[in-house]
């Protein structure tokens, strides 16, 4: 395994690995600088890219994962020190097979739009305006915090007023669920909400949740299934005079099959 620091193209930090490596950087990152790391084969990683962001355990599909450093509008949806200051601590060790068992499977803090290779990574077919603050990555970045919008810690999934907005999660290879947890955004009056979504799943099943006005989790269980992949859509705007519904965290809980 290895981690690169690439910087004009050209690596300028690295460090590398069999089980587990890290990586220490006394520089602050420049814009355009890419964190790369490039795993030894498909499985489950322990990793901490950044000190405030802090350790996942993640599957990765065995290729390369590069992370452009965000700044300016890229970077709202982040704590103010994240991927800032002049020492920098990454880390990635093959997981503990224990780290596998039952948990939260759609937390995922380092996934962003460029993600191929570590798992879970969310996508949507519509975010606000572009920006950060209103990215799919929001809605699995473990934050919580629902009464306000347009800045950390309130990043959400923002859908642009667009009923026809959908919210795919990709786990990367089958997991056993059987638990959701929905937090939408509550900053009102300024927020709406949903009557209504549907979860379909790869296996071809769907599930219909009723939602109401809250600043809080919605949980919703089921008979536990099998699946690689899960999406949110047909959702359904309450009769608020807002149209701003949004999604602020979506947690998914099974095991590893």
């Amino acid at each position: 395994m290895k981690i690169e620091i690439i910087r004009d193209g050209a690596i300028v930090y690295s460090a590398e690995g069999q089980n587990d490596l890290y990586l220490v950087i006394k520089d602050e990152y420049k814009e355009g600088d890419c964190i790369s790391f490039t795993p030894d084969e498909a499985g489950y990683l322990t990793l901490q890219f950044d000190a405030v962001l802090g350790r996942s355990t993640l599957y990765t599909n065995g290729k390369p994962f590069k992370l452009p450093v965000p700044f300016n509008q890229k970077h709202d949806c982040y704590h103010d020190a994240v991927y800032r200051g002049n020492k920098h601590f990454l880390w990635v060790r093959k997981a503990y097979n224990w780290e596998c068992g039952y948990r939260n499977l759609a937390l995922n803090p380092y996934d962003a739009h460029e993600n191929e290779s570590l798992f879970p990574h969310a996508k949507a077919n519509i975010e606000t305006r572009g920006e950060s603050v209103f990215a799919a990555r929001n809605s699995i970045d473990g934050i919580v915090a629902s009464n306000g919008h347009g800045e950390w810690p309130w990043s959400s999934w923002g859908i642009n007023r667009d009923p026809e907005a959908e919210l795919t999660l990709d786990f990367g290879r089958n997991v056993e669920i059987d638990r959701i947890i929905v937090y939408t955004r509550a900053d009102f009056p300024h927020d709406a909400w949903w009557d209504e979504g549907t979860f379909s799943f790869s296996d071809g099943s769907e599930l219909v949740v009723k939602l109401e006005k809250k600043d809080g989790p919605q949980e919703f269980t089921f008979e536990k299934k099998t699946v690689s992949s899960l999406s949110l859509d047909r959702l359904i705007k309450s009769s608020d005079p807002s149209p701003f519904p949004a999604l602020i965290q979506l947690e998914v809980y099974g095991n590893d099959c």
